[in-house]
């Protein structure tokens, strides 16, 4: 097999399809115009959604009208809600935030995927949560651990909670919204569908306070992490009351990928070693069993044998990921071979044959993915390097070219004569065009950028004593970004609400005999910001006001290195 990848790849095909590519150096202007013309892009597809097809959860673009897929809750106005904050419209994003609270209801006799509610629907609100204040909503006393937008999300997300009550602790993929998981329900389930929960539950646990969505999803990633083989690979679909591997397909790609990209994004944005220690375990035994001349192939997860020798879009992602955590190196390698396969079709195929150079039978389509974006919005971020916009280019003309109808976009049924397909999915606006923007825009606030991030930070939680907004934002796998800063503000108050509550509960105790009381600590020299977990004192003197510590939240550790390398990590970390 080896030989044979080789002999493939030494057709020099990548470096031929890229060495036209590199060298361009884009100027401000003409990123700006390139920007303009996504947002055209957008609008296009987003007005044809509202006009087409709204309240159903997605757009037809043949046909010019709609269709109910993931949930029939107008699915693709919740995906679309926080790129418009991206795109800088704060007057349409009110529109859409105040319809959604009068016409969605999460109380419908409707037959739901966990996975997908929950990047998409969770995730999208909880994103457009903690925009909210960008837009010039009004927000309630004690955002952002409170709001209209949070209560939606929770509401969505207790729909979720009775797909995790198995002995597993793994969730089944479906549940009904209104009676729970029906007694037919498979207990098959793939990878992803297990690992993919930590971002959005935990969110959702520190900023309500309540922990049983971030209990469910660390119990649901354990008992995945005791189902890995001998040789440290997982498998692609799980029997989750049995345990039993029922796909035994290892790889980065289908059914697995967002495992190991929660794996990653949850470490760094919980700043949670155990996370980390797992992705860096599944990393060896990924490098050692499946990376063949930076690709990566399918192999048997017991054996390490070559299963599957193809590239899969859906493990376009995985460069950014590599990237995020340092490895360069390699993420740039392998992500010029996936461009290689953007050249050769104008978009990816959901399979590719790497020893053939061709796509694989029934598997031809690409459906406006934004998985390669998004690793070029990273690898961008981390090297400067302009090749990675002048894919971007590359991806805007294909799409325009191949794809645009007069009624949106059209997912590609067939890529090799670009043949086109009746759908339009909600990614397309979540993550397609925002990964797009964002690569054209290195100061947009969510990158931390000094032309906008440095001027725009937000004050939150009870007192306004925390500071957001301040870059480092983690995006899901749907691309919704989440503000590490947020959760640890709310995390805070709840613990002080706690503390309070054992010191009244203390005082109210009669003391024991000889008890005596503890000496108070000694007070931190100014030059010193208090630990993390450490929370501020409560007992203040009358008229005093609580001061905020130098770091009320944690901006320093998510913005140092993620802002020059796109990197998170520190050396010393």
């Amino acid at each position: 097999m080896r030989a044979a990848l080789c002999v493939a790849l030494a057709l020099g095909l990548v470096a031929s399809l890229l060495c036209d590519a590199a060298g361009r150096q884009f100027t401000e202007e003409e990123m700006a115009g390139i920007r303009q013309r996504i947002k055209s892009m957008f609008y296009h597809a987003y007005n044809s959604y509202l006009d087409n097809a709204f309240p159903y959860d997605e757009l037809r673009p043949l046909t010019c009208d709609g269709q109910d897929t993931w949930g029939s809750f107008s699915l693709t106005l919740i995906d679309a809600l926080d790129t418009l904050l991206v795109l800088g419209n704060q007057t349409e994003f009110q529109r859409v935030a105040t319809l959604l609270q009068d016409t969605v209801d999460f109380d419908i006799d409707v037959n739901a995927s966990v996975f997908e509610t929950n990047i998409r629907v969770v995730g999208g609100l909880l994103s457009a949560h903690l925009l909210s204040g960008r837009a010039g909503l009004e927000r309630e006393i004690g955002w952002p651990c409170a709001g209209p937008l949070l209560r939606m999300a929770e509401d969505a997300a207790r729909k979720l909670l009775p797909a995790f009550q198995t002995a597993s602790g793994m969730p089944y993929g479906t549940v009904n919204l209104l009676h729970g998981v029906s007694p037919t329900e498979t207990p098959v389930t793939c990878t992803a569908g297990v690992g993919t929960f930590i971002l959005e539950f935990a969110t959702l646990s520190r900023l309500t306070g309540d922990a049983v969505f971030e209990n469910v999803a660390r119990r649901a990633l354990r008992a995945l992490w005791h189902t890995r083989s001998d040789i440290g690979l997982v498998g692609n679909h799980i029997d989750i009351m049995s345990k039993k591997w029922v796909a035994q397909d290892a790889g980065i790609g289908a059914g697995i990928d967002s495992y190991f990209e929660y794996l990653v994004k949850g470490a760094i944005m919980l700043q949670d070693e155990e996370l980390l220690d797992m992705f860096l375990d599944y990393d060896r035994a990924i490098q050692n069993y499946t990376r063949f001349d930076d690709w990566y192939l399918w192999v048997q997860m017991h054996k390490g044998t070559v299963s599957m020798p193809v590239f899969q879009s859906l493990e376009a992602f995985w460069p950014g990921l590599q990237s995020l955590l340092g490895n360069l190196d390699s993420a740039v390698r392998t992500f010029q071979n996936y461009y290689s396969v953007w050249r050769q079709f104008g978009g990816l195929p959901e399979f590719y044959s790497i020893p053939q150079g061709y796509t694989v039978d029934k598997r031809e389509g690409y459906p406006l993915r934004p998985e390669l974006i998004e690793s070029a919005m990273y690898l961008f971020r981390a090297t400067g390097d302009h090749t990675y916009l002048q894919f971007g280019l590359d991806v805007l003309e294909s799409i325009e070219k191949i794809t645009k109808t007069p009624c949106g976009y059209a997912s590609v049924k067939d890529l090799r004569d670009h043949q086109l397909d009746n759908r339009m999915e909600s990614f397309f606006l979540a993550e397609t065009i925002k990964y797009l923007y964002l690569l054209f825009d290195p100061a947009h606030f969510l990158h931390g950028g000094e032309d906008e991030g440095a001027g725009s930070w937000e004050e939150g939680g009870e007192g306004g004593q925390c500071v957001l907004g301040a870059g480092g934002f983690i995006f899901n796998t749907e691309a919704h970004p989440l503000d590490p800063a947020a959760l640890h503000c709310c995390s805070r108050h709840t613990q002080e609400r706690q503390e309070l509550h054992d010191l009244l509960l203390s005082l109210s105790q009669p003391a024991k005999p000889g008890a005596g009381r503890a000496p108070p600590p000694p007070p931190l020299k100014q030059t010193e910001a208090p630990p993390l977990s450490q929370s501020e004192s409560i007992a203040l003197k009358p008229g005093e006001r609580k001061a905020a510590p130098v770091l009320s939240c944690p901006v320093q550790p998510f913005s140092a290195r993620l802002s020059v390398l796109g990197q998170v990590f520190s050396d010393d970390t």
